[in-house]
């Protein structure tokens, strides 16, 4: 199974879908859409749409999905039988609100500073 995953690197969703991967031991591609521009341009292309987690599955594209949609997806397909097992972390939920506001303060702080 070939599995193309449009993520970003610190996202709640984006590691649900992860933790679904890693939960039924699938190899997958984890293409950065934040830091490569190119990823996110490609991301855009293939499905049409602006969101993600966005996936790629054997060709058929997973658009704007969490990890549990993404599980029920391959087990409603046949890619994977069911299991049981939990995920390291919440399938279906985004960064809480003390993430986002970490993420802000670091991206803050790592901005260039202009002299003009």
């Amino acid at each position: 199974m070939k599995i193309t995953a449009y993520l970003k690197p610190s996202c709640g969703w984006s590691r649900g879908v992860r933790a679904v991967f890693q939960k039924y031991g699938l190899s997958f591609e984890d293409k950065d859409i934040i830091n490569v521009p190119a990823n996110y341009a490609e991301m855009v292309q293939v499905s049409g749409q602006s969101l993600q987690p966005t996936i790629v599955v054997d060709g058929t594209v997973l658009a704007d999905v969490s990890g549990e949609e993404v599980e029920r997806w391959l087990v409603s397909n046949h890619k994977v039988s069911h299991n049981e097992a939990p995920a390291a972390v919440p399938t279906n939920s985004a960064c809480s609100d003390a993430e986002h506001a970490a993420q802000r303060a670091a991206a803050s702080q790592s901005q260039a500073i202009r002299f003009f």
